[in-house]
């Protein structure tokens, strides 16, 4: 009888006692182009019983002002090399975990309601196309995006038509939605944003040459504190990541 008496009060105060708290979700700085396949990848990550990651997506540039300014976050994933350096200079990221996550394409786009055609070829009739609109694309100055294009139209031979006639946007998806909302009459901007926005039509797929491999780094920071961090690290260069960023037109780098 002791005994189950005493059983009894252990089941009792195991019941009473609190529940261990749940490990803190990794914070994930993103680049803006990346947020609907990331968005995929926390749930996926989610089911499997895991505390869905905080994502914060901007242009690859802010991002890294922010990590630089003390941002307590755990994973970069920057849609360049260049914005990665920069944080990796700064000794701000783990060097062993970086690595390389998605690809991608730069495409001229149209409103759907557009006529325009275009064929990408040195000289090719960019500022004709825009009449008396404007080409919308992210800050070539400091946006991965902008900076992809400016090289590309300079390689076509193009950029001095156009770099007086740019609507300059803070990131990737804020040029699209000029383009979506007519704001715009072409834009330039990843091929996954463009399959993403059922308002807009592919003009052109500039070529690869032109610009150098988009290739998206992933890093954990340096100031990285959540247990969850590198599993999910681990989990978004996964065989069954990978499947998921082809389905948002994401290329394997």
């Amino acid at each position: 009888m002791r005994r189950l008496l005493a059983l009894f009060a252990l089941l009792l105060a195991l019941a009473a006692a609190p529940a261990p708290a749940a490990p803190r979700p990794p914070l994930v700085l993103a680049a803006a182009s990346l947020a609907d396949a990331l968005g995929a990848l926390a749930d996926g990550w989610a089911a499997r019983g895991h505390p869905r990651p905080v994502l914060a997506f901007a242009a690859s540039s802010a991002l890294a002002r922010q990590i630089e300014a003390g941002a307590p976050a755990d994973l970069f994933i920057s849609a360049d090399q260049q914005w990665m350096d920069e944080v990796a200079a700064r000794h701000l990221i783990q060097p062993a975990s970086r690595a390389p996550f998605a690809g991608n394409r730069l495409v001229l786009i149209a409103h759907t309601g557009s006529a325009v055609r275009l064929r990408p070829a040195p000289g090719f009739p960019l500022a004709a196309a825009l009449g008396g609109g404007r080409l919308a694309l992210a800050d070539p100055d400091a946006v991965p995006a902008g900076i992809y294009a400016r090289q590309a139209l300079t390689s076509l031979g193009v950029w001095p038509m156009v770099a007086g006639r740019l609507a300059r946007a803070e990131n990737v998806r804020a040029a699209l939605a000029l383009v979506a909302r007519g704001a715009a009459p072409l834009g330039m901007v990843y091929a996954t944003d463009a399959q993403a926005e059922p308002r807009v039509r592919v003009v052109a797929v500039l070529p690869a040459a032109s610009h150098p491999p988009i290739v998206y780094p992933l890093a954990r920071l340096s100031a990285s504190t959540s247990p969850e961090a590198e599993p999910f690290r681990r989990f978004l260069l996964s065989p069954e990541a990978r499947v998921i960023l082809r389905r948002f037109g994401f290329s394997h780098p």
